[in-house]
């Protein structure tokens, strides 16, 4: 890919990522599935790592989504809860059991508990 090119595209990811992360984020509202964000998003650190030149201060890769809406309270959790991050195949869910194994300093088995994410 050419540097042109590289910018142009950069330039589209970074406004459709911050219009989508202010729809979720702040208004509740999101318009697009997660894991069509969460490409998006990783498409546009791919162009950063291929391009660090072309990284600017404002880019989605650099901050935190929005504040949350007034009506959501703080949790505490008695256990941590561990985030499976963004994964997309098994090579990578491979890869979050290994990093929980290290994490947990343990080899005993790992049993998980799930719950359906609905958007």
């Amino acid at each position: 890919m050419e540097l042109e090119q590289a910018k142009l595209e950069l330039k589209e990811l970074r406004k459709q990522l911050r219009y989508h992360g202010h729809r979720y984020y702040v208004l509740d509202d999101p318009v697009i599935a997660d894991v069509e964000y969460d490409r998006m998003f990783r498409r546009l650190l791919a162009l950063e790592e291929q391009f660090p030149e072309l990284v600017t201060p404002d880019s989605p890769s650099l901050r935190v989504g929005g504040a949350p809406l007034d009506g959501f309270v703080q949790a505490e959790h008695a256990l941590s809860m561990l985030s499976l991050d963004n994964i997309f195949d098994r090579e990578e869910l491979a890869g979050f059991a290994d990093k929980l194994q290290r994490f947990l300093q343990s080899d005993a088995p790992l049993t998980y508990a799930v719950e359906p994410k609905l958007d």
